[in-house]
């Protein structure tokens, strides 16, 4: 539907303020994870899942929405689990126990699912093309500002309130995005108007539940590894359910020869996996290999998404001139190059340095997102852009989950029965975080081909 410049201004800034709120949440309890484990004293695993949960379940139902949004409405299900959101958000500031809030925090994935495979293809719906990257960069500068408030904010709340005042922090923001999207957002969206494809959905959720599920920790027990290869298992059937299903969930066949799409979002899958687990594993190496606290700890990682946020509108302005895989494919060999430098880190390298390599790779972050995002999005028609909008918010999260899971594995291995406050628990850390360093380069490596090859043809896809 056609909106006017006052409606369309209202819809960026609805999506700029929620694309501030979970990155915002996700950094803030990042760094406030070893005050979680200190109050209720569970082990790293059960720690690690505090994040992974999270994204897990957003991960599993990212697609299934998508999909339900492009039927039934795309603002009806974003508003549903905004409302979902605020209800978990609360439910995890009273927690009692480390598994309820763990609970809590997969329910607070399934929310954010219904919300993030909605946001972008609303604004994606009312932006016109010749602008889109410029509005898909000032989205990704409120991304990157609510990753640079995680660590000073949630560190600072963390101090004054302790952890829970940053799910506290997070009910009031989703409390006004929903004030405003009821008063101010008019009309709605929708896509094709096929039969749903019920079977297709749960082969997905259970698919990508069971995979990451056993990802996370494979060398746990039997458990984990036969839900690693039901999840692998699953994969594949519903990939061939889908391609031979007349109304699918998503259209794999003429998917797969959209060659832009399939590699932006491959390049999607890659960066994430590489760098999401960055600011977790350093929030640890800060606060107990090198005993800085919250408030200083969130100072140091604040210099990455600052950076991105001061350079991402511009890389997404470039992007409507510029072939977006330049962009992206400069900016992905930035983050292998910083990458790389942090295989060295040790507790005697200078903070100095440290900032100066974050920032490094904030550069890099910056002039890959807009661009990579722009290629997708502008690689397919309007009418499957809810659908669009949750493949490529699938790759990121699974990316995001692949990449804790990397974490997780590395320290399920050296460190399972090691607590914060345990003998050697530093020494097996610093192991862990080159390890896990080693993975993450190699991984951004081998991205920047696929960036290259997904940014040609954007505007094949222009409508």
């Amino acid at each position: 539907m056609e909106q006017s410049s006052s409606q369309t201004r209202i819809i960026l800034v609805i999506v700029m303020i929620t694309s501030f709120v979970t990155p915002f949440m996700s950094n803030a309890v990042n760094l406030a994870i070893p005050s979680i484990g200190l109050e209720f004293g569970g082990n790293q695993s059960l720690m690690n899942w505090v994040v992974f949960g999270f994204l897990l379940s957003s991960a599993a139902f990212l697609l299934p929405f998508g999909r339900l949004a492009d039927q039934f409405g795309r603002k009806r299900i974003f508003l549903i689990g905004m409302v979902l959101l605020a209800a978990s958000s609360l439910a995890c500031a009273l927690a009692t126990s480390l598994p309820a809030l763990v609970g809590f925090r997969i329910l607070q994935g399934f929310s954010s699912s219904m919300i993030f495979s909605n946001a972008m293809a609303i604004l994606t719906s009312v932006v016109p093309p010749e602008s889109r990257g410029k509005a898909l960069g000032l989205n990704a500068a409120a991304t990157y500002i609510g990753l640079s408030c995680g660590p000073v904010l949630g560190g600072l709340i963390t101090r004054v309130f302790t952890w829970r005042g940053i799910f506290y922090f997070n009910l009031v923001m989703a409390l006004l995005i929903i004030v405003i999207t009821v008063w101010k957002l008019k009309g709605e969206w929708t896509g094709v108007t096929a039969k749903i494809d019920g079977w297709g959905m749960i082969l997905c959720i259970a698919a990508q539940a069971l995979l990451l599920f056993g990802l996370n920790d494979l060398t746990a027990g039997l458990l984990y590894q036969l839900s690693f290869a039901a999840g692998i298992v699953l994969l594949a059937v519903f990939f061939l359910f889908e391609r031979n299903h007349p109304n699918p969930l998503i259209p794999i066949g003429s998917m797969i020869q959209n060659r832009p799409f399939v590699f932006s979002n491959l390049a999607t899958l890659i960066n994430y996996s590489a760098t999401f687990a960055l600011s977790f594993v350093l929030s640890l190496y800060l606060q107990t290999a090198l005993g800085i606290d919250t408030a200083i700890s969130g100072l140091i990682l604040l210099v990455q998404p600052m950076m991105m946020a001061l350079l991402s509108p511009l890389a997404g302005t470039l992007s409507d001139r510029i072939r977006p895989g330049v962009l992206a494919s400069l900016g992905m060999g930035i983050s292998a190059l910083g990458l790389f430098f942090f295989i060295f880190l040790t507790i005697q390298t200078p903070i100095v340095l440290i900032i100066l390599n974050l920032a490094f790779i904030g550069i890099g972050f910056a002039l890959f997102a807009s661009p990579n995002t722009n290629a997708v999005m502008g690689s397919v028609d309007r009418t499957l852009y809810g659908v669009a909008s949750s493949v490529m918010g699938n790759m990121r999260l699974l990316g995001q989950s692949v990449s804790m899971a990397i974490v997780s594995l590395i320290t399920s291995i050296l460190m399972r029965n090691l607590t914060v406050s345990s003998a050697g628990y530093v020494d097996q850390l610093m192991v862990s975080l080159r390890i896990s360093f080693i993975i993450f380069a190699v991984f951004c490596s081998l991205g920047v081909f696929a960036s290259m090859v997904g940014g040609k043809g954007r505007e094949a896809g222009e409508s």
